[in-house]
């Protein structure tokens, strides 16, 4: 049995400027005002456009992003209805594979700590799981059918594709305080990382949860550090 932490890697975010001028180029349409239309002029345009509120300007441009984490998350993840999924399957997923080290591979829980009686506890349960999985492949079970033994914490990749309506929507929510903690473990991360490449959409939220990131950033590096 393999034990990770959650990860997310952008896979498609089109360069920032080009991104802009598109956002202006459509929302100007609006007010029919084309002729304001400069090398300078977007970053300010779509800035006011989401103080405005008139957000379905930023419909127009869309990311994608893989995360790695437990499929506990991802069953919130899919209820955001405004975006596109495509996830690994573990109705076609054979962990007993040689692809996958012969073993499962779970997410671990960042609420609890290593060394400690809960995470000791929950280990054992995560191995209890992985043995029965493999057994029951041995009896001639099929994959869709022994996956009834697999836990939560298993881990799977998801890729999320929405606009950037929903993406800010998706984070506004999912960040804060009142989220699942592994939820907003891979969210926080992520909402640094698209302030920083695309900071006119997403400074605003950035500025919200700036606390919340730094704390959540230097919970994960007491976790995953020396001696973890």
């Amino acid at each position: 049995m393999k034990v990770i932490a959650p990860s997310h890697e952008i896979l498609f975010m089109p360069e920032g400027r080009a991104m802009l001028a598109n956002l202006e180029l459509a929302g100007r349409t609006c007010y029919k005002s084309e002729e304001h239309i400069s090398e300078q002029s977007a970053q300010g345009f779509v800035r006011r456009i989401i103080a405005s509120g008139h957000h379905s300007v930023i419909e127009h441009a869309s990311v994608s992003v893989r995360f790695v984490c437990d499929r506990g998350v991802t069953h919130e993840l899919v209820r955001h209805r405004l975006a596109a999924f495509s996830q690994e399957s573990t109705r076609y997923a054979n962990y007993s594979q040689d692809k996958f080290g012969g073993e499962i591979t779970v997410i671990r829980p960042l609420f609890w700590p290593p060394g400690t009686q809960a995470h000791d506890r929950w280990l054992t349960a995560m191995a209890q799981a992985e043995e029965a999985y493999l057994e029951l492949l041995r009896l001639g079970a099929k994959p869709q059918e022994a996956r009834s033994v697999l836990p939560n914490s298993l881990k799977t990749e998801i890729v999320m594709t929405a606009n950037l309506r929903e993406w800010r929507h998706v984070i506004n929510l999912r960040a804060s305080k009142a989220s699942h903690p592994q939820m907003r473990e891979i969210i926080l991360p992520l909402l640094a990382h698209f302030q920083a490449r695309l900071p006119v959409v997403f400074d605003d939220l950035y500025e919200k949860y700036q606390a919340d990131v730094a704390e959540m950033a230097h919970w994960l590096a007491r976790l995953d550090g020396p001696g973890a």
